[in-house]
């Protein structure tokens, strides 16, 4: 007999395998329908990415729709972030766009056969006097005294709030099911209200919008979505859902199914806490690369693979839990360490002159590209007399197992030559400002030369040739020690996160560097050309990770 290899399916998976053997889909559609009232964030490119990843699966459609039914918080700013966004992470929507707004008359028509039906009704109360009678969690909530007008009363009051008769506030129209619910969403809950509001997409020509629950579930149906899938603080509304699609009477209802949502250690991820990191200049917009908005991510350099392989390993249940930041780094270390060129950059740099070296000669060195890729293949590096080296490979008085550089130590320089320090200048201060070395010309990279060995290799650059940038060094914008919220709920910021170094040296190699390039700085991690702020002749790099962690990748991974 055959054998079978086993295939591993998740709920959501299982669930749609159902329906389709049942035949209650001939096909799925599935969709992400965001709202334009901020950017997305790394949750969202999870659901994104398993909405897509469905449809491609099973051979069904994806949709992309923004549920823009709340002008008050929508831009068009926000649209198009999300636009880029999606394509970014590649989820391949065609020619399936949509715009909730653009069903305004058909939800606008819903609304009304619930009027005739008799399920649903124009309220008068308060904001005040709604929350009084809609009850606790424990107590059942009171019905409206203006529940049972008539039809016909309601209809004319519901065209009146549509043709701008009443303030915003002074009515709304209500679903008619059950006040004594002891789900809270179901007691009577508002489907419509007056907003005087220019809308993005439908300028002024309502001044009525539907809320979400009522939306959401219509909008799903016109379009087909056969899967409407969203995460668990959705769980509740699925009653809500239900009842909308079912009394308003679409033939192949779609269904919801709710997953866990994807919760980041010491990251922000509320749109109102990042609005007002940018909104107070603590950060410099909704993409700086301490976020974790999906704009973020890409500019500090992470790719869509990386996302996509955390995606997978995060893995989708039903069970809220949360996710090590450093898992997200781990995936983009996995995926750029064989793609990406091994380079030298000088952070801190201090000159180190070779005093037997000839004046003025420059040779060119040949460097691999990346040790474990040799695919990558090979670069020249120009070398000459005198060098930069970071300072930290120096030490004048270093501790035992120090192995790099020190008076009367000898190290190789990485790709070049063994060099011995024979002497040293100083400032005023006591700084170290020159390291003198002498060189031994037979020791040359790829001569074969064994007559002795160093304990210590150093990264370096050639002081005639090398490029000036600027060098961002990125820490989580959160104290990890003391929790994302202080006691008055603000957020407890990390005085750290951010660290600029000006005037880095660095090999000419990078002077063709692109926005959004990237590379692994030699013993630093890995590093992007700010999309932002770089230019031409002003590089600028973000410190996408660094090169180790303490992260252990799970044994059931």
């Amino acid at each position: 007999m055959e054998e079978r290899e086993a295939v591993s399916r998740n709920f959501i998976e299982q669930i749609i395998d159902s329906d389709l053997a049942e035949g209650k889909y001939e096909t799925i559609c599935t969709r992400f329908p965001p709202e334009p009232n901020g950017y997305l964030h790394i949750g969202h490119a999870k659901s994104i990415l398993l909405n897509y990843g469905l449809a491609k699966k099973y051979g069904g459609k994806f949709n992309l729709r923004f549920d823009d039914t709340n002008p008050t918080k929508e831009k068009t700013e926000f649209v198009d972030s999300i636009l880029a966004d999606v394509k970014w992470l590649g989820a391949d929507f065609e020619d399936r766009l949509y715009f909730a707004s653009n069903y305004f008359d058909q939800m606008y028509e819903a609304a009304v056969k619930l009027i005739k039906k008799g399920k649903a009704f124009v309220c008068d109360l308060s904001a005040e006097e709604f929350r009084e009678y809609r009850g606790t969690l424990t107590e059942p909530g009171k019905e409206s005294p203006y529940r049972n007008r008539s039809i016909e009363e309601n209809l004319e009051f519901f065209e009146n709030m549509k043709n701008g008769m009443y303030e915003d506030g002074a009515k709304v129209l209500r679903a008619k099911i059950d006040m004594a619910s002891p789900n809270i969403n179901m007691r009577d809950p508002v489907i419509y209200r007056v907003a005087h509001m220019t809308h993005h997409n439908t300028g002024d020509k309502w001044c009525i919008y539907p809320l979400y629950d009522f939306a959401h579930p219509i909008e799903d149906a016109i379009e087909g979505v056969t899967h409407s899938i969203c995460t668990l603080e959705f769980e509740d509304h699925r009653p809500l859902y239900d009842w909308v699609v079912r009394e308003v009477g679409y033939e192949h209802p779609p269904k919801q199914i709710e997953f866990a949502k994807l919760y980041l250690t010491n990251v922000v991820t509320g749109k109102r806490y990042i609005k007002k990191l940018v909104e107070q200049g603590i950060v410099d917009g909704w993409d700086d690369p301490r976020l974790v908005t999906i704009a973020a991510l890409k500019r500090r350099g992470f790719t869509p693979e990386s996302i996509q392989m955390f995606v997978d390993m995060c893995g989708i249940s039903k069970s809220q839990s949360s996710v090590d930041y450093a898992m997200l780094e781990y995936c983009i270390r996995e995926d750029l360490k064989l793609k990406r060129p091994r380079m030298m950059a000088v952070l801190d740099p201090v000159k180190l002159v070779i005093d037997n070296y000839p004046e003025g000669q420059i040779e060119y060195l040949d460097v691999e590209m990346n040790l474990e890729n040799p695919e990558l293949g090979m670069r020249k590096v120009p070398f000459g007399r005198e060098l930069y080296i970071d300072r930290e490979d120096f030490m004048e008085d270093p501790p035992k197992k120090y192995f790099r550089l020190f008076p009367g130590n000898e190290v190789r320089l990485m790709g070049a030559y063994f060099v011995k320090c024979v002497g040293l200048e100083k400032d005023d201060s006591g700084k170290v400002t020159v390291i003198h070395c002498t060189y031994d010309p037979e020791t040359k990279c790829g001569s074969g030369f064994t007559a002795r060995k160093v304990k210590g290799t150093i990264h370096w650059v050639a002081a005639a040739t090398a490029i000036r940038a600027t060098v961002r060094l990125y820490e989580n914008i959160i104290d990890e020690s003391k929790g994302v919220y202080n006691e008055d709920g603000s957020l407890n910021l990390n005085p750290n996160s951010l660290t600029v170094l000006e005037n880095c040296l660095l090999e000419p190699a990078f002077a063709d560097a692109k926005p959004y390039e990237s590379f692994q700085f030699v013993r630093q991690g890995y590093f992007c050309v700010d999309a932002k702020d770089s230019k031409k002749d002003a590089l600028v790099f973000n410190r996408i990770v660094a090169l180790k962690s303490s992260f252990k990748m799970p044994k059931n991974l």
